[in-house]
């Protein structure tokens, strides 16, 4: 088993790269019904909430025809636009698997879908978060670029023992990230996008700390995996995260080893402040809470 508790080798029925057949025609009436619930459901809520590039690219898929989308189909589109495809894996995959796909344009996609009890929270992403969430950035070509540099870093990261440094910066970013924008903040990470409550949490609720990017403090923040975020950090704009991570992270991961991790609730002196939170949510349990 290697060191982020995967088998050296793919489970039956995947190839070497882990990828395995999307197999759409044998999803059931129930299950394209639950995409097309959760479809609807979260187009009518992101206007006004998600980035332009988004919704663009929401539009420019299509994913709304036949249930789940078929990624034979989304793929010449997205690879037209921007040279990416989707590649249907049985669940989460090693880090070195993930990173060389990314690395090469390459989205690894989960190919099951949620029951309808689990409308609102699933611990393992499905299908709907993974195409739905994370699709549509990938036919802006800055975004494309980005999500391309990371998985370039993430392989070089393998061996200086940095990744989870690099995990926050996906986490913040891919995951949960937030973009400025004239008309006032909008959602572009999957994470909230995919999410009824969190695409509401993650801009109007007083309770989280919401920071200006900075990829140093970015990379010391640990994060919830399992609630809403206590902080989200937000970008001026999608070229501004791309240049922020064309570099070597050498230095950088030398100067984190020095460096403690910054408590996820804090604000530092240097932090350029949207919204300081109350953390009211976190104080009071959060989803523990919600659901007791």
């Amino acid at each position: 088993m290697s060191a982020d508790g995967f088998n050296s080798s793919p489970p039956p029925g995947a190839r070497a790269d882990w990828t395995i057949d999307q197999d759409w025609a044998a999803y059931t009436p129930a299950e394209h019904q639950v995409w097309t619930t959760l479809y609807e459901r979260q187009t009518k809520l992101l206007p006004g909430r998600a980035c332009d590039a988004f919704l663009n690219g929401l539009d420019s898929l299509d994913l709304h025809r036949g249930g789940i989308p078929d990624f034979s189909r989304i793929n010449e589109e997205l690879t037209r636009l921007t040279g990416w495809s989707v590649v249907a894996v049985p669940g989460l995959v090693p880090d070195e698997v993930f990173f060389e796909h990314l690395a090469n344009r390459r989205f690894p996609a989960g190919q099951f879908i949620r029951k309808p009890d689990e409308l609102d929270y699933l611990e393992e992403p499905d299908v709907f978060h993974d195409v739905f969430g994370h699709v549509p950035m990938l036919t802006d070509p800055t975004f494309a670029d980005y999500m391309q540099a990371y998985g370039e870093g993430g392989l070089r990261a393998l061996g200086r023992g940095q990744l989870h440094n690099l995990a926050r910066l996906y986490w913040y970013t891919v995951e949960f990230g937030l973009l400025q924008t004239p008309e006032g903040l909008r959602i572009y990470g999957a994470g909230i996008v995919s999410s009824r409550a969190e695409s509401i949490f993650a801009l109007d609720d007083p309770s989280p700390n919401r920071l200006g990017f900075d990829l140093e403090r970015v990379m010391r923040a640990p994060y919830r995996i399992d609630d809403f975020q206590q902080v989200y950090f937000v970008i001026p704009s999608l070229q501004a995260l791309l240049d922020a991570t064309l570099q070597d992270f050498g230095r950088l991961y030398e100067r984190l080893a020095r460096l403690p991790d910054i408590p996820i609730e804090a604000i530092e002196p240097g932090d350029e402040v949207f919204t300081v939170g109350t953390q009211d949510y976190a104080r009071r349990g959060g989803r523990s809470a919600r659901s007791g």
